[in-house]
């Protein structure tokens, strides 16, 4: 499907399905009353794809070349949006710790209505990326300024990318498509047998379900980003890296995040998007890590070793939380 649609809408097709894990998971735990799985396991995901799966797939690059580089306008754009959902996460929790617990009426008003226009600002992301600055995200897509004169990094990763385009795909769109979404159907009848097991799973092994949620689902829920990220990085595929790894915590946090919050309201579920103090900490510095590391347009391994030991230090936390 990557080499009929193009590395940009791959990338969004690839963190949208990779999220429809998240998606299933977090609409059967909600459903079934199981608000602290469905918010440890959205953070998780979202911590799970800027540490766990950039910092491998910028180790994973590193082994085979020594810098890699990438647009750094276009992932700093990203970053930006991820820094302003992190930012919504964090006004519910000063709000609660401001007015205490008893005024449940003013944080549903704020999350419900947070959600309304981080559903609104992702609609423009993916008009953003897909339409007026298309050139961001896609090396081969030619920037506004015709006259302008391209970096020998630009050209470098367009002959890259056209040469990797010789390749021809081994299935034809149909078959990829039919096999893309009768994965997602069974994935969605094995969300309800997963979330039901979770109690079980953590009184039988003693496993904190704060851990659970955090890590062991999001790990298992982005194995096929964690997969694709990895294979493009090594490719040279740096933008196409970044828009899944970033992208998809962009996704989570700006869409599937307010849909339940959304889902819930319609439902009668009271999901907000006060999260605890503990971690809403996590969250905003696992994003200012995540900012300080790519927006020099370019990595290395190091780069991906800081990024896994702050997921490392994050896990070993919540074992003991």
């Amino acid at each position: 499907m990557s080499f009929s649609l193009g590395d940009t809408l791959a990338g969004l097709l690839n963190a949208s399905f990779g999220n429809a894990v998240e998606i299933i998971v977090g609409v059967a735990a909600l459903l079934q009353d199981e608000i602290r799985i469905v918010q440890t396991s959205m953070l998780g995901s979202i911590l799970s794809n800027i540490l766990l799966v950039l910092g491998c797939s910028f180790v994973a690059a590193g082994c085979v070349r020594v810098e890699s580089n990438f647009q750094v306008t276009a992932a700093q754009a990203s970053s930006s949006l991820m820094t302003l959902a992190c930012i919504t996460l964090v006004i519910p929790a000063a709000f609660q710790f401001a007015v205490g617990a008893q005024d449940k009426r003013g944080l549903a008003i704020i999350s419900r209505g947070t959600s309304i226009l981080l559903l609104g600002v992702y609609i423009i992301y993916i008009y953003f990326q897909l339409k007026t600055h298309a050139f961001l995200y896609d090396p081969k897509v030619a920037p506004p300024n015709e006259g302008e004169t391209e970096s020998a990094e630009r050209l470098q990763r367009v002959a890259e990318a056209e040469s990797n385009e010789k390749e021809p795909p081994k299935m034809n769109l149909l078959s990829a498509t039919i096999g893309l979404l009768t994965a997602t159907v069974v994935t969605s009848f094995c969300a309800d047998y997963l979330v039901a097991s979770i109690e079980e799973t953590a009184e039988r092994y003693h496993i904190p379900k704060p851990f659970i949620g955090l890590i062991l689902l999001p790990i298992v829920a982005n194995a096929a980003e964690h997969v694709t990220s990895v294979w493009m990085a090594m490719k040279n595929k740096m933008e196409l890296t970044i828009g899944i790894c970033v992208g998809s915590s962009i996704q989570i946090a700006t869409f599937v995040v307010p849909l339940l919050v959304i889902i819930g309201w319609i439902t009668g579920h009271d999901l907000s998007l006060y999260f605890a103090n503990f971690e809403t900490v996590v969250l905003f510095v696992s994003v200012l890590l995540t900012n300080t590391l790519i927006q020099d347009g370019k990595s290395n391994y190091m780069e991906g070793v800081m990024l896994l030991t702050l997921y490392l230090v994050i896990s070993l936390a919540f074992w003991v939380a």
